[in-house]
């Protein structure tokens, strides 16, 4: 049975072609609306830097689950057990499984333009879908097969700059994860504010 994750990576680049290639026109009245400042000023680090991704990332609001700060859906939860590398730079306690067609969803947090990317932690069996909210619109970022260890995903794209072009700037997103198949594991969930690393 073949995985989802290579239609939707390629839906993804798609998306990304078409946003990139698009002829755009903005006055100089609003050129401000492209901000490329990270909005806050949450502690950053490089969690992923032993897989190779020097990328600079801050925890996306309750991401490490060690506080029940998401909200959870369906059968969701939080459990004993955290990722093995200590990526918050101290080893946690607790994480989330995920089991299909359960979803939970962050804290909203500020994006912008310097907000391209994030990555998490997953483990166990099936496949989770990350998607960016952003108040009643719902965009795709990416998905992720859980194996037996835990192991970084592949890098999702936040469309963090569309989202913060339709609200002069900066917008206030939440990521949802959604188990699409199995009982995934996921833990320390970031996202990658570029522009500061």
């Amino acid at each position: 049975m073949s995985s989802p994750a290579p239609f939707l990576g390629g839906l993804a680049v798609v998306i990304v072609l078409a946003i990139t290639t698009a002829p755009v026109r903005i006055s100089a009245a609003r050129a401000d609306a492209i901000n490329l400042d990270a909005c806050n000023s949450a502690a950053v680090s490089q969690p992923f830097a032993p897989w190779g991704d020097l990328a600079w990332y801050e925890l996306a609001p309750g991401g490490d689950f060690e506080t029940p700060r998401w909200a959870l859906r369906g059968t969701a939860r939080r459990v004993r057990g955290s990722e093995p590398y200590a990526a918050t730079g101290s080893l946690g306690s607790w994480s989330l499984t995920l089991p299909a067609g359960s979803s939970a969803q962050s804290p909203p947090t500020c994006v912008d333009a310097a907000y391209p990317s994030a990555r998490f932690f997953i483990a166990g069996t099936g496949v989770v879908a990350m998607t960016i909210v952003d108040g009643n619109v719902d965009i795709p970022a990416g998905t992720a097969v859980a194996g037996s260890n835990w192991l970084p995903t592949p890098v999702m794209l936040t469309s963090s700059a569309v989202a913060a072009a339709t609200s002069n700037g900066v917008a206030q997103v939440s990521l949802r994860l959604t188990g699409l198949t199995g009982s995934a594991h996921v833990d320390d969930v970031f996202i990658d504010p570029w522009q500061r690393g």
